[in-house]
């Protein structure tokens, strides 16, 4: 059993701070075998996760925000967005569950976010084939004007300027 309370969501803020990828989570579940994958994820600002789908091994995805404020942005097939959905604790709209073979990626809107994430198990890697042809590798420096053009979009969306 794990409590899941402030003190390991600070914990987890603060490793994800000390990531160059801005990002960390925590499996809550035993293995990468568990057919259920439950994990908390803390993200930053400026942490870029690349436009991505599961279909090649389609899987349901559910997100739900625990602290902070995110976004979760939907693409069509040609890199257009399709949508922005802001969520958080706080709002209206707290978590999505995304069906499997939609483009999509999660931005950071502020400092010390959390979401908890859930799909099906086992753990497979992100094929390459559904990572998003359209969209700059992690790392390089076109993600970062990417990014940056994203949470200007999601920030809009979610009618304040942080």
């Amino acid at each position: 059993m794990r409590i899941l309370d402030v003190t390991l969501l600070d914990s987890l803020t603060e490793q994800a701070r000390g990531n160059p990828r801005l990002r960390q989570n925590l499996n809550l579940h035993a293995s990468y075998d568990d057919p259920s994958q439950r994990l908390l994820n803390a993200m930053e600002p400026d942490s870029y996760i690349r436009p991505h789908r599961h279909l090649v091994n389609p899987k349901p995805e559910c997100f739900v925000g625990v602290r902070g404020k995110l976004a979760l942005i939907i693409f069509d097939d040609q890199g257009g967005v399709e949508n922005v959905y802001p969520f958080g604790p706080n709002d209206g709209t707290f978590g999505a569950d995304l069906p499997p073979g939609i483009w999509h990626t999660v931005t950071c809107l502020e400092p010390g976010s959390v979401f908890f994430e859930t799909k099906p198990g086992p753990f497979i890697p992100i094929d390459n084939k559904d990572m998003a042809p359209w969209a700059p590798p992690e790392g390089s420096f076109e993600a970062v004007r990417y990014l940056q053009q994203l949470v200007d979009l999601a920030k809009r969306k979610s009618g304040r300027w942080i």
